[in-house]
């Protein structure tokens, strides 16, 4: 009798002390990992915050395929509620507030445990790179919660892992969204000419968009400085492009509503007159642009059709990247003109 009272009193001062440890431990956690992920802030941004997105990347839904999710059905993503479930495991996330491009404020419910709040923080580093981190915080903890941090080593090691992985599907993602790209051959088309201003250079073809970097803004400097009436997106006329020799030469150019006289030595004035074309259209980043003139050159063997010798050959950027950050948004006309 009294061994079984020693073990009973031994056990409920382990009890005890267990209890005591599990009280003493800190009242709230902040677990965060960060990413960089090579996209703009605002495509990031805009997967982050929808989420009719999430089924796609979110690490608590990826772990079980069974799980069912809900989306709530609203015009603004501020009143949207995610939420989530499995045959044992539930959440919910609800955004609360945000800055566009900056960050997002989410309220977070695991199973049955206290609302945390989960921080999102884009920091673009530059135009093709965005820092982003991932915030899961919360305070005044239950005795449960923390009895569950110690069994399981911490939050750290709970939630970090889950962070971690949300973030590289998340840039998965991104990733995929922006390579996203269609070709359209729409056929033979009438375009209607017209003047324009431009300046000639030759380069490399592997250093091409170097040099269109270059000689773009002085272009654009040139027409906005002088006052100049634009009458469309602007256009590359190639002139020459030899493979064999990785040689290029070609105008980049901004059509006008009249003729221009220009006072800039290396910026001319020009015009077409109407001219038959193949055209082509490409929605998606320039780096599909290769693939869309080949393409449209099949076509002319296809239908033996002939291209004019000294015709245009007509690159048209009917997207301004800074207003549509993401390439998969970016139109691209191409005028092969014809005999």
């Amino acid at each position: 009798m009294k061994t079984i009272k020693y073990i009973l009193f031994l056990l409920l001062i382990i009890i005890i002390g267990v209890s005591i440890y599990i009280a003493v431990q800190p009242n709230e956690y902040s677990v965060t990992r960060t990413r960089t992920i090579t996209a703009p802030s605002q495509v990031i941004y805009k997967h982050a915050i929808d989420f009719n997105t999430w089924n796609t990347w979110f690490p608590w839904v990826e772990k079980n395929s069974e799980t069912k999710m809900v989306a709530t059905d609203t015009s603004s993503n501020m009143s949207q509620t995610y939420s989530w479930k499995t045959n044992d495991k539930k959440g919910s996330i609800k955004t609360v507030e945000s800055i566009p491009y900056q960050s997002i404020e989410q309220t977070l419910v695991l199973n049955d445990m206290a609302p945390s709040n989960a921080i999102w923080e884009f920091k673009q580093n530059s135009a093709k790179e965005t820092e982003v981190s991932w915030t899961l915080a919360a305070d005044n903890l239950s005795f449960y919660e923390k009895g569950l941090a110690i069994l399981n080593g911490s939050y750290e090691k709970i939630l970090g892992p889950d962070l971690e992985r949300g973030l590289h599907e998340l840039e998965r993602v991104v990733l995929a969204a922006m390579d996203v790209y269609s070709i359209k051959i729409d056929g033979i088309a009438q375009h209607g000419g017209g003047f324009y201003i431009y300046t000639t250079t030759s380069s490399k073809i592997s250093d091409l968009q170097t040099t269109i970097n270059k000689v773009m803004p002085r272009v654009k400097s040139y027409a906005i400085k002088n006052n100049i009436a634009m009458a469309g997106a602007p256009y590359i006329n190639y002139h020459k492009w030899d493979e064999v020799n990785n040689a290029v030469m070609f105008s980049f150019c901004i059509p006008t509503t009249t003729e221009v006289t220009t006072t800039q030595s290396d910026i001319l004035t020009g015009q077409f007159e109407p001219f038959k074309a193949v055209k082509t259209t490409l929605k998606g980043n320039y780096t599909n642009l290769k693939e869309a003139w080949d393409k449209t050159n099949a076509y002319l063997k296809q239908y033996n059709l002939e291209a004019s010798e000294n015709g245009p050959m007509l690159e048209v950027y009917l997207t301004e990247p800074s207003q549509k950050p993401n390439p998969a948004n970016w139109i691209t006309e191409i005028y092969i003109a014809i005999n």
